[in-house]
Parts: structure tokens; sequence; C-alpha cells
């Protein structure tokens, strides 16, 4: 569900290990393009598909009461707008979540959403992520996906529809954990662009990331405690990536505004979603609640939302480092 790289990406995942798929995208025109070119008009470009195994459908109601099994991966601020046109009965599907954001105005994650919106069962409510973009799915290199639920049996199940020669999966049952941190992770890679464009240098990147790490944990252990470990791959690894890779939209949104654009004018001139821009809110008003240490995240709120000026305000937040 969803017609960006990411979905298009998990699709092609699926299909090598599923006989068909059903498809929904909200628009007729890029369905017939898609069946037309054999392959996403928009995204991944590059990345063929045999159309004749995939059921597209523009009726989101249709392609939930068909599947057994619901992929969610379309940018969250767009989310809640999708599900508003449901009215089928989910209660009896598995659910997973690939949404690297929140559901703003509610500013909750998306597998609490689901399970207190449409009676999702939480041994049925997945989550996949992990350091993977979607560019690098589509050359065909080697990446890693975590599939978390609090039944590992179904986190297995779904991980071994994914897998294949350059995927490789890992299953766990941190379902909130994960899907904190992959918000967060977005938050951090604005702020490693934002000293990318800055050039501020190497250096002081490291820091930045490596006390990222260290407030991601404070925050993902208060909110939801339990055993984990911040240093497994669907924590470090997917921070990692975002803060350095080029394919990251969050990285590329702060470089931008490091390099003198107005958070407007960056956020016009991205082709794709920074879901940092929007996650950043999200966990600043839920952080009122529970007071975590967190100076990168009320750094980047600051220059997002407050107008505060990016070099001065990273000064400030250098100060802060250990």
């Amino acid at each position: 569900m969803g017609g960006g790289s990411w979905a298009t990406a998990l699709a092609k995942l699926l299909l090598a290990n599923c006989p068909t798929i059903y498809w929904y995208m909200r628009r007729d025109d890029r369905i017939a393009d898609f069946k037309r070119l054999g392959h996403n008009p928009a995204y991944l470009t590059d990345v063929s598909f045999d159309t004749d195994r995939i059921i597209f459908s523009s009726d989101i109601n249709y392609v939930c009461s068909q599947a057994d099994t619901l992929l969610l991966a379309m940018p969250s601020p767009y989310f809640k707008a999708h599900l508003d046109k449901l009215d089928c009965d989910l209660t009896s599907k598995y659910v997973v979540t690939a949404v690297k954001g929140m559901v703003p105005d509610y500013n909750e994650i998306i597998s609490t959403f689901m399970i207190t919106r449409y009676g999702i069962r939480r041994d049925r409510m997945l989550v996949v992520s992990g350091p993977c973009h979607a560019e690098e799915i589509a050359l065909g290199r080697l990446s890693y996906l975590t599939v978390g639920c609090n039944d590992t049996f179904h986190a297995q199940q779904f991980a071994d529809c994914l897998r294949g020669k350059f995927l490789r999966t890992i299953t766990s049952s941190d379902v909130d954990g994960i899907e904190y941190a992959a918000v967060l992770k977005n938050v951090y890679s604005i702020a490693s662009g934002m000293v990318h464009g800055l050039k501020l240098g190497d250096n002081f990147q490291a820091m930045l990331v490596s006390n990222a790490i260290r407030e991601m944990e404070r925050f993902v252990d208060t909110v939801c405690p339990r055993p984990r470990c911040i240093c497994d791959s669907v924590y470090l690894g997917d921070l990692l990536v975002t803060s350095y890779s080029r394919f990251s939209r969050n990285h590329n949104f702060g470089s931008m505004i490091g390099n003198g654009y107005s958070v407007k004018a960056a956020k016009m001139e991205m082709e794709q979603t920074a879901e940092g821009y929007y996650g950043t809110k999200c966990i600043h008003e839920i952080n009122q609640e529970y007071g975590v240490s967190m100076p990168i995240l009320e750094c980047v709120y600051d220059i997002l939302y407050r107008d505060a000026r990016p070099a001065m305000a990273i000064k400030q937040l250098a100060a802060t480092f250990t």
C-alpha cells in the first residue's frame, strides 16, 4: 500500500517469493502507466516488474478486503488521509508497517494507531525497518532488514517473504522501539545534513552521530522500556546509513538548510517527503510528557519550527556534546 520508492522496493522483494500481490496506488493514471511500461513511472524506474502477477487498484477497500496481510509503505504525512477512506473490517488481518514516521497531530507510532483505531491484534501487528535504502535494493546491493512482531513466529513468516539473494532478514519482538528509532534516526539525519551543509567537518559529524545514538537510547528506553541493544542494526545501523548516505532524503533536506535554504524553500525543493521534518514536531511534543534530555532533537526543532539560525543553533548544541 503506497506508490513511492520504498513501496516499490518492498514490492520487488515480495514478488521474488510470492506468486501474486495486490498493490494499492491512489492514482489510476500511475497504475495505467505502470502496466504499460512494466515499471513504476515515478520511482525506481530501472526496476522492472512482471505486471501480470500484480493486481493493481486505487480502491483501498478492495485491496484491504482481498489481502490477508497489509504492508503499509506510504509517507506518514499522508497516511491518515489514505486510511480515512477505509470502511472494511481489518480485525482478521496481519498488518506490517514500513512507515518510518508517526501519524501527525495524533503523535502516535503507526502500530499504536492501527491497534487503537482498527482493532488489529498486537500479535498480528508487525514492523519492518533497518539500514536499507530503496535505491540500493533496486541496485541489488546486499542489505539487511529487521522484522519485528510481538509474536516472533509471525515475524519469521513475514521475513521469509522478503528474504532473497541480496536481502537478509533479522527478527525482533521490539515493535515500539523499532518504530520510535525509525522516527528519531530521520531527525538526527536532518541534523547530520545541516552539519554537512555548514561544512563543519567529519570529526564534528562523528560527534553528532555518537551523541545521537545515546539520545535515541535515552528516549526509547524511557517511552518503551524493555531489554534491547541500541547497537543492533535496526537502531544504530539505520541511524548511520540515514545520517551519511547520499540516498538519504532527510540528510539532503538538512544539507540544503545548512547551505542557506530556508526551511520552506528546502521543503519545496525536495522531490520526496523528508519524514524527519514531521517526526521532529511529533517527538518534541511527546517529550513534553517524558522530559528526556534531547538536545539534538531540540536543536533541530528550533531550526525547523522556531526559525533559529542553523550555524548558531549547531554551535550551541556543540557545547552539550560529550
